[in-house]
């Protein structure tokens, strides 16, 4: 068992997610080092400053660009659209470890008898036009269904179909435009070996400790109990999870860890050790500042990053505009060891504008030279990322 103070877990949480100190992932290969390392980012279409998964690796990788993410997913074929936590890329490597809900998803569509009819026209329109949106796709039938994995197709029998074929791994998203999905045949560009293989962990309980030491590893620190970093994990209710950590602290492939004045033990993976002891040494890294995603690896247990960072952030965009403490869009803000607030960020591209709305900050931040510099500096970097060439920050400075 480890014993940190609240200073050394923030500061490990921080580290193990490069977001302390000197950038940890450079550029292109830098991305797909950090999606390897989490298993998975999730997937957002909602683009007010840059995409969820766009905005998690803007935070991490020194020169970032969304071109990078793209080239990997659609060009390199290195990472790839898959539900993980909710919509996610993974890398493509771990394809396989997911054949159980494809499997579910092939016997879902047994239930439906005009779905073969309608696959065939959907291979048939691929084979003579190539990768197709759902708007591009006219099939004959009136058919609606809801989704093995995760999506709900509505009344729209053209996306509906492109879905399910895209549960079973029969397609994959061949590209994005906007929030438009293109999709295309899946042997395509998955070679043989990852798209047949057969699921690796056919025990459910073995399947569940991957998925959990996946998770783990995805937010750095976790605790045993309910948590929205469990989420779409088929079948670990509590009694299940508590055997897979318990399983798990046995084969010593994760580390208890006591935080002071919290009564939850918290658990990080075995492999984290190394850095567990180089912040038992009180490192004193550099101080950046970051605008944090929304639907951040970090953020997933929120309830965490109270108890961790005495930060209550809600993502707010579903929440009516009545009721918002804050706004629709808000990303947390992160400098050196703390959040000290939260921004309203809008990228107004047509004029080439970030238009920094507004900022929140904690009780008992002190607006200093040294915040008001990295403020600047993380708006600026900011700015590049989302092609803006001018800052607008009137209403808040």
């Amino acid at each position: 068992m480890i014993q940190l103070t609240n200073r050394q877990a923030r500061q490990f949480l921080l580290l193990k997610h490069g977001l302390l100190g000197e950038y940890q992932f450079n550029g292109k290969q830098g991305v797909l080092d950090f999606v390897r390392q989490v298993g998975c980012i999730q997937y957002d279409p909602i683009d007010v400053c840059g995409k969820n998964a766009e905005l998690a690796l803007q935070s991490r990788i020194k020169g970032f660009t969304k071109s990078m993410l793209d080239e990997l997913l659609y060009k390199d074929r290195s990472l790839v659209d898959y539900p993980d936590k909710n919509l996610a890329i993974i890398p493509l490597e771990d394809w396989p470890y997911f054949e159980r809900y494809r499997q579910a998803a092939r016997q879902h569509a047994v239930r439906y008898p005009e779905m073969e009819a309608l696959t065939e026209q959907v291979r048939a329109h691929i084979q003579d036009h190539g990768a197709v949106s759902s708007d591009d796709l006219k099939l004959e039938g009136n058919f609606a269904w809801q989704s093995a994995i995760h999506w709900s197709g509505g009344n729209n029998t053209s996306r509906s179909v492109l879905e399910q074929m895209y549960s079973t791994g029969e397609l994959i998203i061949h590209h994005k435009k906007g929030t438009r999905k293109y999709y295309d045949i899946a042997e395509k560009y998955i070679q043989p070996n990852l798209l047949n293989a057969p699921e690796p962990l056919p025990d459910e309980l073995e399947h569940h400790k991957w998925r959990v030491l996946r998770r783990i590893g995805a937010v750095g620190l976790l605790w045993n109990r309910a948590s929205d970093a469990w989420l779409n994990i088929w079948g670990l209710k509590t009694e299940q999870r508590n055997e897979v950590f318990r399983q798990l602290l046995h084969e010593a492939r994760i580390i208890a860890v006591t935080v002071e004045q919290m009564k939850d033990m918290l658990y990080c993976r075995a492999e984290d050790l190394p850095l567990i002891e180089a912040v038992l040494q009180n490192p004193a890294p550099e101080f950046r500042c970051e605008l944090i995603a929304p639907l951040d690896n970090m953020m997933w247990d929120r309830k965490l990053i109270n108890k961790l960072f005495g930060f209550d952030y809600t993502w707010e965009i579903y929440t009516p505009a009545i009721k918002r403490k804050f706004g629709y869009y808000v990303l947390p803000l992160l400098f050196g060891e703390s959040f000290i607030g939260r921004a309203e960020v809008i990228a107004e591209r047509k004029v080439g504008t970030l238009a920094v709305k507004n900022i929140w900050y904690e009780n008992g931040v002190k607006q200093t030279k040294q915040l008001r510099s990295a403020l600047d500096d993380c708006f600026h970097k900011f700015a590049l990322f989302n092609g803006c060439e001018t800052i607008s920050t009137k209403s808040i400075y």
